[in-house]
């Protein structure tokens, strides 16, 4: 589906459409899923908090202003499920051997191209959240998934050069978090 056929879904839908709602939920549930596998390594992971996410864009669609694409709302929805979900296992997790240095190299399972590993990625942004939390949306936004700045700046309804500024400020917070230097 183009962009404009998935906003009109997204309105109808809105407005209390349910067969618009149902279409719509098919239409964009693959690219919800691509969110969430760029965040969670492990596919059952990655499916649950595709399913939340799709429980809250059903549920909160209304909360879409609707001047914007609805893909770039969709996935500020998508992200922070993703993000949940990170928050809940790590919660949930028990220590292993792995994780108090018995192995050698690094866990295949975890491993990604962006920041060296996901868990690394989440790491820092839980810990730049806690003292900046304005910083960490526009940066995951544009630096992850590759949103452009006019698109983060209407999603979160505030000004382009603010939207810039918290990306350049979080990416000087997240180098050295990155690189392990903190």
């Amino acid at each position: 589906m183009t962009p404009d056929e998935i906003d009109d879904l997204a309105l109808r839908a809105r407005d209390g459409d349910r067969d618009a709602l149902e279409l719509l939920l098919g239409a964009v549930r693959q690219r919800a899923l691509n969110i969430c596998r760029g965040v969670l390594p492990y596919s059952g992971d990655s499916e649950d908090a595709c399913q939340e996410a799709l429980l809250n864009i059903a549920t909160r669609i209304g909360s879409w202003n609707g001047r914007g694409r609805f893909t770039t709302w969709m996935h500020v929805v998508a992200l922070n499920s993703a993000r949940t979900t990170y928050r809940r296992l790590k919660n949930q997790a028990v220590p292993t051997d792995f994780e108090a240095g018995g192995h050698d190299r690094a866990d295949p399972r975890t491993t990604s191209v962006i920041a060296g590993t996901r868990l690394d990625l989440l790491e820092a942004m839980e810990t730049i959240e806690r003292e900046h939390p304005q910083c960490v949306e526009p940066l995951l936004l544009r630096d992850v998934y590759g949103l452009p700045y006019d698109d983060i700046a209407e999603h979160l309804d505030i000004p382009l050069g603010t939207v810039k500024a918290q990306i350049h400020h979080g990416r000087k917070l997240a180098r050295p978090l990155l690189r392990g230097d903190a």
